[in-house]
């Protein structure tokens, strides 16, 4: 179930850095923390560029050409979004007070059978 949402206007507001009211925390986390948050913000990120560079697909010039211009500047725009994916995440939770170790709660969750079963295994040695 997720929290009660934002007004749209405010929504597209806060996916480029704003703020949101403390009543919507529980939004934020899900939306920052909780499952799909990494694809959503990847997605976030390649709106504006794909604004950019769609002027260059509707040039009268071939395909190849076409390609040439925009591919160059999507890949490593995309590679970036995707590192800097959880530092993103990171600093928006801490922007709206937040714990921004709440990136990596799902994984940790996910993964704590193998660590207890390591540190039992290896914990005497």
């Amino acid at each position: 179930m997720t929290p009660a949402r934002p007004p749209l206007w405010r929504q597209v507001l806060y996916g480029y850095g704003l703020r949101l009211d403390d009543r919507y925390l529980p939004w934020v986390t899900h939306d920052l923390a909780g499952r799909g948050a990494g694809p959503k913000m990847v997605a976030r990120w390649a709106v504006p560029c794909l604004v950019l560079l769609a002027p260059f697909l509707v040039l009268p010039t071939d395909w190849v050409v076409k390609a040439m211009m925009t591919v160059p500047i999507l890949l490593p725009y995309v590679y970036f979004s995707i590192a800097l994916n959880r530092v993103y995440r990171r600093h928006r939770l801490a922007q709206h007070g937040l714990d921004p170790a709440l990136v990596d709660a799902r994984e940790r969750a996910r993964n704590l059978p193998a660590e207890q079963a390591y540190l039992a295994k290896y914990r005497g040695l």
